[in-house]
């Protein structure tokens, strides 16, 4: 099970590829805040829900100073499709062996139906300017989520 972050850790770096196969570093997003959500797959109802809300309130949570990044251990051809069917505008990127999952804090013991298995836990880290842990939430739920996220940060 993965070490879970807390508020004034420094934020793991990461690179990882894109919907599009172009790599995308934390860095890249240094001076803005940057909302990073781990969730378990591509084009699955709870994730679709959890990926819309982003977007439908993309230009809102911009207008704040934040960007929004979410991964999952797809590749990135599964992600094109995911952004293309729901015409997502917000940052999709694969970590198919999980390094950047962990590293988050966001795989572990889950439990679903009675059992108990090892898989991504939907997670949501709020980095800020200086790439510095601002809150770190644990099996937060798709729907609704958003909503309880903007109304946190006073947004």
């Amino acid at each position: 099970m993965s070490e879970r972050l807390q508020p004034g850790d420094t934020a793991p770096a990461f690179t990882l590829p894109d919907a599009d196969g172009k790599d995308v570093s934390l860095s890249d997003h240094k001076g803005r805040k940057v909302i990073v959500y781990f969730y378990p797959a591509a084009l699955t109802p709870g994730c679709t829900k959890q990926a819309c809300d982003f977007t439908d309130n993309l230009e809102l949570l911009a207008g704040a100073g934040y960007d929004v990044i979410g991964v999952s251990p797809d590749q990135p051809e599964k992600l094109a499709k995911f952004r293309d069917k729901e015409s997502l505008k917000i940052t999709l990127l694969a970590d198919p062996d999980k390094t950047v999952t962990e590293a988050y804090g966001a795989f572990g013991e889950k439990k679903n139906y009675g059992k108990t298995y090892m898989g991504v836990i939907r997670s949501t880290v709020i980095v800020d300017e200086e790439g510095k842990v601002e809150r770190a939430l644990y099996n937060v739920r798709a729907t609704g989520h958003v909503t309880k996220i903007i109304k946190d940060l006073g947004i």
